[in-house]
């Protein structure tokens, strides 16, 4: 198994020391530093490479959002905040995961996971257009492969070991598991509500507290995922 280094950007003792603790329990990773604020970060990165940040957002002298944009080729990040309000801002920085203090290992084992899932999808952009890229991703549907525009998905759900994935103009069913293509769709539109449900953020016409309506399909809101789901809607509702 493949170890991947990382650093904990942390100001306060406590968090800092549970995450600590955490990373020293999960045999694939391996910690590099500590680092109090941002600009220690910055100067570690700039002599040391890592995989992945745990990156906290309220930060002395540099906030952590404004660290990770002005990286420019940053690794892996994962946000431990005790604010959820900036949820949204950070999945649209390709986070990979949004701890919400405190901070259970169950919850922190489930984001680290993610580290290792398999990439099989692969991600390309279309360049038959000079002024427009759409990305897209080929499945391999019965002997073909199938391209699927990501623009054009409405959803996607897991039945046993296929996903249905859905879109304006056609359904197909491909064999891969949810969780081997949600890293790749969680950087762009997409988002998981459910453990058999991924959506696509705009294609949402109506969301409460307990599912999403997409294209006259409700879509429950699994319960793990209910905070972070609704703190993302809730606050793109008031963008």
């Amino acid at each position: 198994m493949r170890k991947y280094s990382c650093i904990i950007v942390e100001d306060e003792p406590l968090p800092a020391e549970v995450l600590s603790d955490y990373v020293r329990q999960v045999p694939f990773l391996e910690l590099k530093a500590v680092c109090s604020d941002a600009l220690f970060a910055i100067e570690f990165l700039q002599n040391e490479k890592c995989d992945l940040i745990f990156l906290d957002i309220h930060l002395p002298k540099l906030k952590g959002l404004e660290f990770l944009e002005s990286l420019k080729n940053p690794p892996h990040v994962i946000i431990t905040s005790a604010y959820k309000d900036y949820a949204l801002q950070g999945f649209e920085l390709n986070v990979i995961d949004y701890l919400l203090k405190p901070i259970r290992f169950n919850r922190f084992l489930k984001a680290v996971n993610k580290l290792n899932q398999v990439q099989v999808p692969v991600f390309v952009k279309d360049k038959a257009s000079a002024t427009t890229e759409r990305a897209y991703i080929f499945f391999n549907v019965g002997k073909k492969k199938v391209k699927i525009y990501l623009d054009e998905i409405l959803y996607i759900e897991s039945i046993r070991d296929y996903v249905k994935i859905t879109t304006n103009g056609k359904i197909i069913l491909t064999k891969f598991q949810l969780s081997e293509i949600e890293d790749k769709l969680s950087k762009t539109n997409f988002l998981r509500i459910h453990r058999s449900f991924i959506v696509a953020r705009d294609k949402i016409s109506a969301f409460s507290a307990n599912d999403v309506e997409i294209n006259n399909k409700s879509i429950p809101i699994g319960r793990s995922y209910k905070e972070l789901v609704l703190s993302v809607l809730e606050i793109e509702n008031q963008g």
